[in-house]
């Protein structure tokens, strides 16, 4: 070969959507049929040198199902080099799937990929719909240095195709990617997507235009001589005649080098090559310099009720069954390991970009509702055996004080920050057991007869403490022995609602129901209220006022900030697809701006107060008629000229807005009664701060965003992605707004910056290649949402904004148990930290040591010190995101630079 020769790297791959224009068990078909497909060419075709498996090992997983005989050929092929395997367990969507979740992903790919051989160390992300900032720090404490990707950087157009090569941010497909921190890899576009290569011609008179042509535009975007030609595309069967058709083409251009290749020789040749002046692109890649139309962020919005499952799953595992589950291995419980894989497999099932993301048809959630019912369940048991274990060590003894009828329980707080909140838990008292020779209605009688439902609830130090119960009334109940049969009994029950006080970062407190009937205080004490007016809530930290449209005034009393005109809805048709939100031409915002809101004070009592707002309005049912023969006539939506419907039909907004008497912010929760289609509706809450930025809560970081986009863009819509939490702040006044599983907003180019958070958007089609039509992603009838204002002054003051918001979508975890005596204090904090500008993200326990690993990330470019007081640690020490263990010990305090992720090994002698 020639210095001047070019080399064409011919990748054979096929890019696997588990799920979405059909559902996943006719896209499972069809996998079987090009595995099988792809092994008999394996074994008829010994120049058919490579194949690469969409950097999923899931889709092994899948094969294997049905073909578990299979398993020997595919080591096979492992062990020769010809199929490449992981990183990734699925190629998830980046920005949905929350950061603990992107790195049980590579973990889990890796531990798979490993049981056939070598890992295919490539940052695999070819159709992701924008990439997260923190990417290279991620790979990099992962070993890889390489990533691949389809989206983010380059101007492209509909279905990704590159128009031009001009203003874009990188003149060639290869480009040096930069962390916040400063991590970096080398980064590689797909340029001309990764189908470049696909079908082949065999026939010389076709193939010689079809290399011209594709020659051409790989050479247009290359820095080296080295040429990427993908050999396949979604779904895309095995070109079983590719040896042939690379003979002809070395025939046609004999100037070249056709080789049948793989991503690990390609990468090595590009970078004996690479070029010193690449352009470098730092942090999150989101198609900023473009038109706006296809970055497809409106997916966030698609089918809102499946990212707040997924919310409270993710949430479930990685903020509470995990944590507790680590607790308990400390005190001598198994780490159930294979559980919680079991349980995060069958979440990251829902994590692919078409499944989370709300761009594939009906039948695909309604299997995604049951894989997330299931992965919770399992969740769930884990958390309740962990919980209740380490409570049956907590000293409960000095309770017996209060009688022998009393019932105590233990309260978790597994977020990783301090906090006081209001919990409702149930109680259950005077069990009477009862077996198959006795008759359950003469004992639910018997417990109804000698138990009540008056009493008084202690907190761990003895004091009583405000509350309000709602009595149950008798109720069966069973446990579930570890060494006899299930024991069913009936038992008083009741549910308590209080304020915890402070509970510890990493642990718990404990409570005790005292039954009593002449002693007791069946209501909270209406001398203490936090209703200060007849729609005015107060604490020491906050006002809240509702105005008769229902909209509200926050005034700050620590920052003597005043925020006006919160909570105004408002209301837009949608044209567009699940992809992309397009309004109609003219349409104008219906809002509850000047309306007359129904409102009444709903809760009263010392620990917490709210008020409820209904607002009524009419809008239209429904698209025009005109919408539907453009969906059916595939109209580019862009070009549609469908408006909105004059029949109307009503909107029921139901909001309950709270404030705690420790609350440093506003809870809403938002019942949405949806009978109408193919429209947005948006809470507007406006900043009235003066700042080109915002801050929006990402993968690891908290990424700072412009408020006006890019030159490029022609969208009117700049809505974008946040994980919990989107910020404005200036240097004297701050506003923070948290969501559970609302992952899209707008600041608004209002004079204002408004912060306009999407709670629901139906539309009807799915958009991109076809004519699916998806009449559940309408989402007519009750939808909820739930979202937090935390106001504050000094822009100081955001990191403890944050940490609020962080923790405001953990739930607490209450357990009942016994009065005992036990090891453990009334109150404990297992890891005590501290450390300003530091997120916590999670608590497990690594499977080959037995080590609890913890992870922190830096909010700030600036150094902190984190300072870790663990319970119980021999050595602790540096590790990194797939938990290997290094030599770097720590003597309780580490340096933590500016937006580092840090992993901390805490080591037992019982380990």
């Amino acid at each position: 070969m020639t210095a001047s020769k070019r080399v064409v790297h011919v990748i054979s791959h096929t890019h696997w959507d588990r799920e979405w224009y059909m559902p996943y068990e006719a896209h499972h078909v069809k996998l079987i049929e090009t595995m099988d497909t792809l092994l008999e060419t394996f074994e008829s075709d010994p120049d058919f040198r490579s194949f690469y498996l969409d950097g999923q090992t899931i889709i092994l997983d899948d094969y294997l199902q049905v073909y578990p005989e299979k398993r020997d050929q595919i080591q096979k092929l492992c062990d020769e080099g010809k199929l490449s395997l992981g990183p990734w367990y699925i190629l998830q969507d980046e920005f949905l799937t929350s950061s603990e979740a992107n790195v049980r992903n590579l973990q889990i790919g890796h531990r798979d990929a490993a049981k056939y051989g070598p890992i295919s160390k490539l940052g695999y992300f070819p159709d992701s719909f924008g990439n997260m900032g923190q990417a290279a720090q991620l790979l990099r404490q992962a070993g890889i240095d390489t990533a691949v990707f389809g989206r983010g950087v380059k101007a492209t157009g509909f279905n990704n195709r590159v128009e031009d090569s001009t203003g874009l941010e990188s003149p060639f497909s290869e480009l040096i990617w930069q962390a916040p921190d400063g991590s970096s890899v080398l980064g590689i576009l797909f340029a001309n997507w990764y189908n470049n290569g696909m079908e082949i011609p065999v026939d010389p008179l076709k193939a010689k235009p079809y290399w011209e042509h594709r020659l051409s535009r790989a050479m247009q975007y290359a820095s080296t001589s080295q040429l990427l030609l993908m050999n396949g595309c979604d779904h895309q069967p095995i070109q079983t005649n590719l040896s042939e058709a690379l003979r002809v083409a070395r025939e046609l251009f004999p100037d070249y080098e056709f080789v049948h290749s793989n991503f690990d020789d390609y990468i090595k040749a590009v970078q004996a090559e690479q070029p010193p002046t690449l352009s470098l692109t730092r942090g999150e890649l989101r198609g900023q310099q473009t038109d706006g139309w296809y970055s497809l962020v409106n997916t966030a919005s698609a089918r809102v009720y499946i990212k707040q499952l997924n919310q409270r799953n993710q949430t479930l595992l990685e903020k509470v069954a995990e944590p507790i589950a680590s607790l308990a291995h400390q005190l001598g419980k198994p780490y159930p390991h294979g559980l919680f894989q079991y349980a995060w497999k069958t979440l990251m099932q829902n994590h692919p970009h078409d499944s989370i993301c709300g761009c594939s048809v009906d039948e695909v959630y309604q299997e995604m509702q049951t894989r997330f019912a299931k992965s919770m369940e399992v969740g769930k048991a884990l958390t309740n055996e962990s919980a209740k274990f380490i409570s049956a060590k907590v000293n409960t003894s000095h309770f017996a004080a209060f009688g022998e009828s009393a019932a105590p329980f233990v309260v978790f707080n597994t977020s990783g920050y301090e906090g006081s909140s209001v919990i409702t838990v149930e109680v259950e008292w005077s069990h009477r057991f009862f077996d198959q020779s006795e008759d359950p209605v003469a004992i639910a009688a018997l417990v109804k007869e000698r138990t009540h439902a008056g009493g008084y609830l202690v907190n761990a130090a003895g004091e009583r403490i405000a509350f309000t119960v709602h009595d149950l009334g008798v109720r069966f109940g069973y446990e579930l022995p570890s060494d006899k049969f299930r024991q069913p009994y009936m038992a008083r029950a009741l549910s308590i609602t209080f304020e915890t006080g402070t509970l510890p970062s990493m642990g718990y407190s404990s409570f005790a129901w005292i039954p009593s009937e002449h002693d007791s205080k069946p209501e909270a004490d209406k001398r203490e209220t936090l209703v200060t007016g007849t729609a005015t809530l107060e604490n020491r930290h906050l006002r809240l006022t509702v105005e008769e449209d229902g909209s509200y005034v926050v005034y700050d009393k620590r920052s003597r900030q005043l925020f006006l005109d919160l909570g105004q809805y408002e209301n837009v048709g949608d044209i567009g697809n699940e992809y992309i939100f397009k309004q109609p031409a003219g349409d104008l915002p219906i809002t509850t701006k000047g309306s007359k809101a129904e409102i009444r004070i709903v809760e009263d009592s010392p620990y917490r107060a709210a008020i409820e707002i209904v607002h009524r309005l009419s809008i239209p049912a429904r698209a025009d008629d005109l919408l539907a023969e453009e969906v059916r006539t595939m109209a580019p939506f862009r070009q549609r000229k469908a408006g909105r419907s004059d029949l109307l039909a009503p909107l029921v907004i139901v909001t309950r807005v709270s404030l705690e008497r420790e609350g440093t912010g506003v809870h809403v929760h938002a019942r949405i009664e949806n009978q109408s289609a193919d429209h947005r509706l948006r809470v507007l809450l406006p900043s009235d701060i003066l700042a080109t930025t915002h801050f929006a809560d990402s993968i690891f970081e908290v990424a700072e965003r412009q408020n006006v986009p890019s030159k490029e863009w022609e969208n009117p819509s700049n809505c974008q992605h946040m994980q919990t939490f989107i910020d404005v702040h200036a240097d004297q006044r701050g506003l923070t707004v948290a969501g559970k599983g609302l992952n899209e907003y707008e600041v608004l180019l209002d004079g204002r910056n408004t912060i306009a958070l999407t709670l629901l958007r139906s539309v009807g089609e799915l958009g991109d290649w076809g004519v699916f039509h998806t009449p559940e992603a309408q989402c007519l009838g009750t939808n909820e949402a739930e979202w937090m204002i935390i106001p504050y002054g000094d822009a100081a003051d955001r990191f403890d904004a944050y940490r609020e918001a962080y923790r405001f979508p953990i739930p607490l975890t209450a357990v009942l148990t016994g009065v005992h005596n036990g090891e453990l204090a009334a109150s404990h904090d297992f890891l005590k930290w501290n450390g300003d500008q530091l997120a916590f993200s999670s608590l497990k326990i690594n499977e080959e040591r037995g080590d609890s690993m913890a992870r922190w990330y830096n909010l700030a470019g600036t150094s902190a010190s984190l300072a870790i007081h663990p319970d119980a640690a021999s050595e602790t020490y540096v590790s990194n995101i797939m938990e290997d263990k290094s030599s770097e010990q720590v003597n309780n305090t580490v340096q933590v630079g500016g937006y580092k992720i840090v992993t901390i090994g805490l080591s037992s002698e019982s380990n």
